[in-house]
Protein backbone atom coordinates (compact mmCIF):
# COMPACT_ATOMS: atom_id res chain seq x y z
CA UNK A 1 0.00 0.00 0.00
CA UNK A 2 1.65 3.45 -0.91
CA UNK A 3 1.64 6.05 1.50
CA UNK A 4 -0.89 8.91 1.27
CA UNK A 5 0.65 12.13 -0.23
CA UNK A 6 1.69 14.66 2.01
CA UNK A 7 0.54 18.21 0.96
CA UNK A 8 3.07 20.47 0.38
CA UNK A 9 3.68 22.82 3.01
CA UNK A 10 2.47 26.54 2.33
CA UNK A 11 5.06 28.88 1.33
CA UNK A 12 6.19 31.76 3.94
CA UNK A 13 5.40 34.02 1.69
CA UNK A 14 1.91 33.24 1.35
CA UNK A 15 1.47 32.67 5.00
CA UNK A 16 2.87 35.88 6.10
CA UNK A 17 0.60 37.69 3.44
CA UNK A 18 -2.49 35.53 5.10
CA UNK A 19 -1.44 36.62 8.41
CA UNK A 20 -1.15 40.21 7.53
CA UNK A 21 -5.21 40.21 6.07
CA UNK A 22 -6.39 38.58 8.79
CA UNK A 23 -5.18 40.87 11.32
CA UNK A 24 -5.76 43.86 9.16
CA UNK A 25 -9.43 42.96 9.33
CA UNK A 26 -9.55 41.88 12.89
CA UNK A 27 -8.14 45.75 13.02
CA UNK A 28 -10.81 47.22 10.84
CA UNK A 29 -13.44 45.56 13.19
CA UNK A 30 -11.86 46.19 16.44
CA UNK A 31 -11.69 49.75 14.90
CA UNK A 32 -15.41 49.68 14.39
CA UNK A 33 -16.37 48.02 17.97
CA UNK A 34 -13.65 50.88 19.48
CA UNK A 35 -15.59 53.92 17.81
CA UNK A 36 -18.74 52.83 18.78
CA UNK A 37 -17.47 51.94 23.00
CA UNK A 38 -16.25 55.34 22.52
CA UNK A 39 -19.17 57.57 21.58
CA UNK A 40 -20.79 55.66 24.26
CA UNK A 41 -18.86 56.65 26.65
CA UNK A 42 -18.91 60.53 25.62
CA UNK A 43 -22.63 60.13 25.82
CA UNK A 44 -23.00 58.46 28.92
CA UNK A 45 -20.50 61.13 30.54
CA UNK A 46 -22.11 64.12 29.19
CA UNK A 47 -25.20 62.55 30.06
CA UNK A 48 -24.41 62.14 33.48
CA UNK A 49 -23.24 65.79 33.91
CA UNK A 50 -26.41 67.19 32.23
CA UNK A 51 -28.75 64.82 34.57
CA UNK A 52 -26.20 66.34 37.51
CA UNK A 53 -28.20 69.90 36.91
CA UNK A 54 -31.83 68.74 35.96
CA UNK A 55 -34.04 65.69 37.72
CA UNK A 56 -34.79 62.78 36.23
CA UNK A 57 -38.54 64.15 36.51
CA UNK A 58 -37.99 67.30 34.82
CA UNK A 59 -36.41 65.44 31.64
CA UNK A 60 -39.18 62.32 31.53
CA UNK A 61 -42.49 64.25 33.24
CA UNK A 62 -42.47 67.65 32.03
CA UNK A 63 -44.71 68.31 28.65
CA UNK A 64 -42.62 71.34 27.85
CA UNK A 65 -39.45 71.93 25.92
CA UNK A 66 -37.88 75.30 26.22
CA UNK A 67 -34.52 75.17 27.64
CA UNK A 68 -32.98 77.72 25.66
CA UNK A 69 -36.07 80.58 27.00
CA UNK A 70 -35.56 82.55 30.62
CA UNK A 71 -38.45 80.15 31.91
CA UNK A 72 -36.29 76.72 31.30
CA UNK A 73 -38.90 73.47 30.79
CA UNK A 74 -36.73 70.27 30.13
CA UNK A 75 -39.61 68.15 28.84
CA UNK A 76 -38.61 65.76 26.35
CA UNK A 77 -42.02 64.59 25.54
CA UNK A 78 -42.40 67.70 22.45
CA UNK A 79 -39.36 65.80 20.74
CA UNK A 80 -40.36 62.69 21.18
CA UNK A 81 -44.03 63.32 19.84
CA UNK A 82 -42.33 65.11 16.55
CA UNK A 83 -40.13 62.29 16.09
CA UNK A 84 -42.51 59.59 16.45
CA UNK A 85 -45.43 61.71 14.64
CA UNK A 86 -43.21 62.58 10.83
CA UNK A 87 -41.74 58.39 11.72
CA UNK A 88 -45.27 57.14 11.87
CA UNK A 89 -46.36 59.37 8.66
CA UNK A 90 -43.28 57.58 6.90
CA UNK A 91 -43.88 54.01 7.55
CA UNK A 92 -47.21 54.69 6.67
CA UNK A 93 -45.94 55.76 3.10
CA UNK A 94 -43.51 53.56 2.62
CA UNK A 95 -44.40 49.83 3.98
CA UNK A 96 -47.69 49.46 1.54
CA UNK A 97 -45.37 50.77 -1.34
CA UNK A 98 -42.33 48.78 0.05
CA UNK A 99 -43.64 45.90 0.28
CA UNK A 100 -46.02 45.60 -2.84
CA UNK A 101 -42.92 46.09 -4.90
CA UNK A 102 -40.98 43.15 -2.92
CA UNK A 103 -44.16 40.95 -3.51
CA UNK A 104 -44.31 42.04 -6.94
CA UNK A 105 -39.79 41.86 -7.60
CA UNK A 106 -39.90 38.94 -5.98
CA UNK A 107 -42.98 36.78 -7.42
CA UNK A 108 -44.35 38.64 -10.50
CA UNK A 109 -41.92 40.60 -12.45
CA UNK A 110 -39.87 39.10 -15.40
CA UNK A 111 -35.93 39.16 -15.34
CA UNK A 112 -36.27 41.89 -17.39
CA UNK A 113 -38.46 44.04 -15.67
CA UNK A 114 -36.87 43.52 -12.62
CA UNK A 115 -33.31 44.15 -13.79
CA UNK A 116 -35.13 47.75 -14.90
CA UNK A 117 -37.09 48.62 -12.00
CA UNK A 118 -34.76 47.17 -9.07
CA UNK A 119 -31.92 49.39 -9.76
CA UNK A 120 -34.82 52.41 -10.32
CA UNK A 121 -35.84 52.49 -7.17
CA UNK A 122 -32.05 51.52 -5.26
CA UNK A 123 -31.40 54.97 -6.52
CA UNK A 124 -34.17 56.62 -4.23
CA UNK A 125 -31.75 55.39 -1.47
CA UNK A 126 -28.92 57.78 -3.13
CA UNK A 127 -30.74 60.84 -3.59
CA UNK A 128 -29.01 63.37 -0.51
CA UNK A 129 -31.36 63.71 2.10
CA UNK A 130 -30.84 67.39 1.89
CA UNK A 131 -32.75 67.27 -1.26
CA UNK A 132 -35.06 65.74 -0.10
CA UNK A 133 -35.83 68.28 2.53
CA UNK A 134 -35.89 71.30 0.01
CA UNK A 135 -38.37 69.12 -2.09
CA UNK A 136 -40.30 68.49 0.70
CA UNK A 137 -40.49 72.35 1.84
CA UNK A 138 -40.82 74.26 -1.73
CA UNK A 139 -42.52 71.45 -3.53
CA UNK A 140 -44.78 69.11 -1.55
CA UNK A 141 -45.87 71.55 0.98
CA UNK A 142 -47.50 73.50 -1.89
CA UNK A 143 -49.28 70.93 -3.57
CA UNK A 144 -50.92 69.58 0.01
CA UNK A 145 -51.99 73.24 0.96
CA UNK A 146 -54.18 73.24 -2.53
CA UNK A 147 -55.99 70.42 -0.02
CA UNK A 148 -55.49 71.32 3.06
CA UNK A 149 -55.72 74.98 3.42
CA UNK A 150 -54.96 74.77 6.77
CA UNK A 151 -51.37 73.20 6.28
CA UNK A 152 -48.99 75.23 7.68
CA UNK A 153 -45.99 76.72 5.84
CA UNK A 154 -43.70 74.67 8.41
CA UNK A 155 -45.61 70.86 9.12
CA UNK A 156 -44.75 67.32 10.02
CA UNK A 157 -47.07 66.18 7.17
CA UNK A 158 -44.90 66.77 4.07
CA UNK A 159 -41.34 65.60 5.39
CA UNK A 160 -42.93 62.38 6.45
CA UNK A 161 -44.39 61.13 3.28
CA UNK A 162 -41.01 62.54 1.77
CA UNK A 163 -39.55 60.58 4.44
CA UNK A 164 -41.74 57.59 3.39
CA UNK A 165 -40.70 57.52 -0.14
CA UNK A 166 -36.55 57.78 1.31
CA UNK A 167 -36.80 54.66 2.91
CA UNK A 168 -38.90 52.48 0.16
CA UNK A 169 -36.29 50.94 -1.06
CA UNK A 170 -34.87 49.71 2.05
CA UNK A 171 -38.23 47.88 2.83
CA UNK A 172 -38.77 46.47 -0.74
CA UNK A 173 -34.90 44.93 -0.58
CA UNK A 174 -34.84 43.59 2.88
CA UNK A 175 -38.60 42.22 2.37
CA UNK A 176 -37.57 40.74 -0.94
CA UNK A 177 -35.07 39.06 0.62
CA UNK A 178 -37.54 37.99 3.52
CA UNK A 179 -39.40 36.51 0.35
CA UNK A 180 -37.07 35.01 -1.86
CA UNK A 181 -35.90 32.54 1.43
CA UNK A 182 -39.18 30.95 1.26
CA UNK A 183 -38.25 27.24 0.39
CA UNK A 184 -40.10 26.55 -3.14
CA UNK A 185 -41.26 23.36 -1.46
CA UNK A 186 -43.88 25.22 0.32
CA UNK A 187 -45.27 27.29 -3.01
CA UNK A 188 -45.31 23.84 -5.31
CA UNK A 189 -47.39 22.48 -2.09
CA UNK A 190 -49.98 25.51 -2.63
CA UNK A 191 -50.33 24.88 -6.25
CA UNK A 192 -50.66 20.93 -6.14
CA UNK A 193 -53.90 21.68 -3.73
CA UNK A 194 -55.20 24.31 -6.43
CA UNK A 195 -54.16 27.89 -4.99
CA UNK A 196 -54.01 30.41 -7.27
CA UNK A 197 -51.18 32.84 -7.58
CA UNK A 198 -52.44 35.06 -5.31
CA UNK A 199 -53.20 32.66 -2.61
CA UNK A 200 -50.13 31.41 -2.45
CA UNK A 201 -48.55 34.62 -1.94
CA UNK A 202 -50.49 35.99 0.78
CA UNK A 203 -52.10 33.08 1.98
CA UNK A 204 -48.37 31.01 2.23
CA UNK A 205 -45.33 33.07 1.19
CA UNK A 206 -46.17 36.49 3.39
CA UNK A 207 -47.08 34.37 6.14
CA UNK A 208 -44.00 32.28 6.05
CA UNK A 209 -41.73 35.54 5.56
CA UNK A 210 -43.47 37.72 8.71
CA UNK A 211 -40.40 37.93 10.67
CA UNK A 212 -37.98 39.19 7.82
CA UNK A 213 -40.45 41.88 6.73
CA UNK A 214 -41.52 42.46 10.33
CA UNK A 215 -37.53 42.99 10.66
CA UNK A 216 -37.30 45.09 7.86
CA UNK A 217 -40.21 47.20 8.78
CA UNK A 218 -38.15 47.81 12.58
CA UNK A 219 -35.51 48.94 10.34
CA UNK A 220 -37.26 51.35 8.03
CA UNK A 221 -38.10 53.05 11.83
CA UNK A 222 -34.95 53.07 13.02
CA UNK A 223 -34.27 55.27 9.76
CA UNK A 224 -37.19 57.81 9.88
CA UNK A 225 -35.97 58.34 13.41
CA UNK A 226 -32.55 59.11 13.07
CA UNK A 227 -33.41 61.18 9.68
CA UNK A 228 -31.85 64.80 10.22
CA UNK A 229 -31.65 67.16 7.46
CA UNK A 230 -35.42 66.40 5.80
CA UNK A 231 -37.04 67.52 9.53
CA UNK A 232 -34.03 69.96 10.04
CA UNK A 233 -35.60 71.71 6.56
CA UNK A 234 -39.39 70.98 6.06
CA UNK A 235 -41.07 70.30 9.82
CA UNK A 236 -40.24 73.62 11.66
CA UNK A 237 -38.24 74.29 14.93
CA UNK A 238 -41.45 74.38 17.26
CA UNK A 239 -41.53 72.27 19.67
CA UNK A 240 -44.88 71.25 20.61
CA UNK A 241 -46.70 68.17 22.13
CA UNK A 242 -48.94 67.24 19.47
CA UNK A 243 -50.47 64.67 17.45
CA UNK A 244 -51.76 67.41 14.37
CA UNK A 245 -49.39 67.12 11.19
CA UNK A 246 -50.69 70.10 9.62
CA UNK A 247 -48.49 71.81 12.25
CA UNK A 248 -44.65 73.28 12.56
CA UNK A 249 -43.10 70.51 14.95
CA UNK A 250 -39.60 69.51 15.85
CA UNK A 251 -37.81 66.48 16.34
CA UNK A 252 -34.78 65.27 18.51
CA UNK A 253 -32.50 65.18 15.16
CA UNK A 254 -33.58 68.59 14.21
CA UNK A 255 -32.90 70.39 17.89
CA UNK A 256 -29.58 68.55 17.96
CA UNK A 257 -28.93 70.62 14.38
CA UNK A 258 -30.37 74.01 15.85
CA UNK A 259 -28.34 73.96 18.87
CA UNK A 260 -25.16 72.43 17.39
CA UNK A 261 -25.19 75.08 14.81
CA UNK A 262 -25.75 78.00 16.97
CA UNK A 263 -23.05 79.63 19.08
CA UNK A 264 -23.56 77.44 22.67
CA UNK A 265 -20.18 77.03 24.56
CA UNK A 266 -19.19 73.99 25.32
CA UNK A 267 -19.27 72.73 29.12
CA UNK A 268 -22.56 74.84 29.66
CA UNK A 269 -26.15 73.19 29.78
CA UNK A 270 -27.47 74.12 26.68
CA UNK A 271 -24.26 72.13 25.64
CA UNK A 272 -24.85 68.86 27.82
CA UNK A 273 -28.48 68.86 26.56
CA UNK A 274 -27.38 68.03 22.93
CA UNK A 275 -26.01 64.62 24.53
CA UNK A 276 -29.02 64.01 26.71
CA UNK A 277 -31.26 64.10 23.73
CA UNK A 278 -28.40 61.81 21.57
CA UNK A 279 -28.51 59.36 23.81
CA UNK A 280 -32.30 58.99 24.20
CA UNK A 281 -32.43 58.87 20.63
CA UNK A 282 -29.49 56.39 20.69
CA UNK A 283 -31.43 54.12 23.30
CA UNK A 284 -34.39 54.18 20.67
CA UNK A 285 -32.52 53.33 17.69
CA UNK A 286 -30.79 50.54 19.78
CA UNK A 287 -33.66 49.02 20.86
CA UNK A 288 -35.16 48.81 17.10
CA UNK A 289 -32.06 47.35 16.18
CA UNK A 290 -31.87 44.69 18.86
CA UNK A 291 -35.81 43.53 17.81
CA UNK A 292 -35.15 43.84 14.39
CA UNK A 293 -31.98 41.26 14.64
CA UNK A 294 -34.52 39.30 17.28
CA UNK A 295 -36.83 39.15 14.23
CA UNK A 296 -34.22 37.95 11.43
CA UNK A 297 -32.85 35.13 13.63
CA UNK A 298 -36.21 34.16 13.81
CA UNK A 299 -36.89 34.21 10.11
CA UNK A 300 -33.65 32.24 9.57
CA UNK A 301 -34.51 29.34 12.62
CA UNK A 302 -37.81 29.42 10.33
Amino acid sequence: MKPMARSAPMPRARRLREALIERSLLGCALLSVVTTLAILAILVRQTGEFFAEVSLGEFFLDTQWTPLFADRHFGIWPLLAGTFLTSAIAIAVALPFGLLAAIYLGEFATLRVRGVLKPTLELLAGVPTIVYGYFALVTLTPLLQRVLPELSGFNALSPGIVMGVMIIPMITSLAEDAIAAVPRALRESAYALGAGKLATVFHVVLPTALSGIAAALVLAVSRAIGETMIVAIAAGQQPRLTLDPQVPIETMTAYIVQVGMGDTPAGSLEYRMIFAVGATLFAITFAANLLSRRLARRSRER
